[in-house]
C-alpha cells in the first residue's frame, strides 16, 4: 500500500521548503505524489521516475556516440584525467550534499585541482561585497515572523523562487504579522514589470543600470540631504517618500538578485546596498538578504569557506596554499584563457549557462560529468556518470539562502546499483591515491 512521506525537504531552490509531502510505492522505489511543492520542486521529485532515465555510466565513442560502461571504469577513467592534469577544473557542486562537496575538495587538493561553484556566475558578486563591508542579516523565520516592509530588488522570486513569497516574505502570517500581506509594505524594484511587482503594493522601474546611483539616492534621502529631480527615473519626491516609510518600519527586509549582481557596478552595487541597510539601522531595524538560487549554492561557499577562507574560485593548484581571485581563478575566465587542462563537472549544467565561447574551450579538453540526468553538459563530455538525486534518493546537509543548515531526506530508494555522489567520489578519492602511490597515471 502506497504510505506519506511527511517534511520533506524540496532540493530545487535556495528556499529549501520542508513541508512536502510525498506519496512513495510499498517498495519503497517509485515516487507517485508530491503534495505542497510549486511546479519545479514537484517536477524535480517526478524526475525520479523519468522514462529512459540513464543508470549506467556512459562513455563517448569515436563516432561522437555513447557505449554504455561500469561505475568501475568511470571511476578509473576519472581517477587517471584528475591525476595526469597540471590544473583541473572542478565546477559545480550547487546541487549536492555539502558531505560530497568535502570528500571532492579533499580530491582537489590532492591533484591540484580549482574548486569553483554557481555563484562564480551569479552571487560571486554579493560575497565579494560581504567580504568588504560585511552584512547586516537575518533568517526567513525572522522576516516571516517581523518584517513589515519588503523589497525585492533585482529579482523575480514568482519565477525563480515561486513558494518564497507565500511562506516567507508577502502573505505568511507569522508572530507579530498576524494580518499578513494586508500588514506588509511591498516594494518592487525593477527596470521591467514583473510577475513578482504585481504583488508589491508599488513597482519602482529603475533606468536599467541606474541601481547604485538610486541606491545612494536612497541613502542621501535617509540622511535629509538634498538629491537632483531624477535619479535613475525616479522622481526626488517619491524617494523622500519611500525613505521616510522605510524609516518607519518595524522590520524592513531588502532581497536582492542579479538584476543587481549582474549590471553595472556588480559588487559594488551590493556594497551600496548593505551601507543602505546599516543607515536604516540607525532608525529601526533593517536586514538585507541574496536571493540564491540553486538549493545549495550557499552550503558550497559555507563548505569552501570554512575550509579554506574563500566562497568561490579557490585555486588548489599550488598544493601548499589556496588562492582565490575574481577574474584570475573563476571558471569562466580560466576556459577563455583555456589555461586548465581537464573538466570535472558536478551537480550542474555549465553547457546551458556558461558563454559558448568558455564551454567550445571547455569541449576541446577530457571531461567528466557527474549528474543524475542527461543534459547539454553531459552531451559534451567524455564521460557521464550517473547518481541517485540528493534529497530525493539519498540525504545530507544543504544551507538554506539565509545560512541555516538543513538536513535533507532519503525519500525513496535508488535505481538498483546506482551509486551517490558521496560514494562515487570516495571511490574516486580512493583510486586517485592508489595513482598517486604508483607514481601517478
Amino acid at each position: 500500500m502506497p504510505k506519506e512521506v511527511t517534511d520533506v525537504i524540496c532540493p530545487f531552490c535556495g528556499t529549501l521548503c520542508d513541508d512536502l509531502i510525498i506519496t512513495v510505492s510499498d517498495d519503497n522505489k517509485t515516487i507517485l505524489g508530491v503534495k505542497n511543492a510549486c511546479a519545479i520542486g514537484a517536477e524535480k521529485f517526478n524526475h525520479q521516475r523519468l522514462p529512459g532515465r540513464v543508470k549506467r555510466p556512459r562513455m563517448r565513442q569515436a563516432d561522437g556516440s555513447f557505449k554504455e560502461i561500469t561505475y568501475d571504469e568511470a571511476i578509473d577513467w576519472t581517477a587517471k584525467m584528475l591525476v595526469k592534469s597540471r590544473k583541473t577544473l572542478m565546477y559545480g557542486w550547487a546541487s549536492t550534499s555539502c558531505q560530497a562537496m568535502s570528500i571532492g575538495h579533499d580530491i582537489a587538493e590532492k591533484v591540484g585541482g580549482i574548486v569553483d561553484n554557481c555563484a562564480t556566475v551569479c552571487h560571486g558578486s554579493s560575497l565579494i561585497a560581504i567580504e568588504d563591508v560585511g552584512v547586516p542579516s537575518c533568517t526567513l523565520g525572522e522576516i516571516k515572523n517581523r518584517a513589515d516592509v519588503v523589497i525585492f530588488w533585482g529579482c523575480n522570486p514568482a519565477h525563480a523562487h515561486p513558494r518564497h513569497m507565500s511562506r516567507y516574505s508577502i502573505f505568511p502570517r507569522g508572530f507579530f504579522t498576524v494580518k499578513g500581506h494586508k500588514g506588509r509594505k511591498i516594494y518592487a524594484v525593477d527596470c521591467r514589470y514583473t510577475d513578482t511587482a504585481k504583488c508589491a503594493d508599488e513597482f519602482i522601474q529603475v533606468q536599467q543600470g541606474f541601481d547604485y546611483e538610486l541606491l545612494n539616492a536612497f541613502r542621501t534621502a535617509v540622511r535629509g540631504d538634498a538629491l537632483p529631480d531624477t535619479v535613475g527615473g525616479i522622481p526626488k519626491e517619491k524617494i523622500y517618500e519611500i525613505a521616510e516609510a522605510l524609516k518607519g518600519a518595524r522590520f524592513g527586509i531588502i532581497f536582492f538578485g542579479m538584476g543587481l549582481t549582474h549590471t553595472m557596478g556588480r559588487n559594488h552595487n551590493i556594497d551600496i546596498a548593505i551601507n543602505l541597510t546599516r543607515d536604516l539601522n540607525e532608525y529601526t531595524k533593517f536586514a538585507i538578504m541574496a536571493m540564491r538560487g540553486h538549493w545549495n549554492v550557499t552550503g558550497s561557499g559555507q563548505v569552501l569557506g570554512w575550509q579554506y577562507g574563500f566562497p568561490y574560485a579557490v585555486d588548489l593548484s599550488r598544493r601548499d596554499q589556496a588562492r582565490h581571485q575574481t577574474g584570475e581563478t573563476t571558471s569562466v575566465d580560466l576556459l577563455n584563457r583555456s589555461e586548465v587542462e581537464a573538466c570535472f563537472y558536478i551537480a550542474t549544467d555549465p553547457g546551458a549557462h556558461f558563454p559558448v565561447d568558455a564551454m567550445i574551450s571547455s569541449s576541446r579538453k577530457p571531461t567528466v560529468t557527474i549528474d543524475p540526468h542527461i543534459n547539454c553538459t553531459t552531451e559534451i563530455s567524455d564521460i557521464h556518470i550517473p547518481v541517485a538525486m540528493v534529497g530525493v534518493e539519498t540525504g545530507g546537509c544543504a544551507y538554506r539562502m539565509d545560512n541555516v543548515p538543513i538536513e535533507t531526506r532519503k525519500v525513496v530508494e535508488p535505481p538498483e546499483g546506482m551509486l551517490t555522489d558521496e560514494e562515487l567520489l570516495t571511490k574516486i578519492n580512493k583510486r586517485v591515491d592508489e595513482l598517486l602511490a604508483k607514481g601517478g597515471a
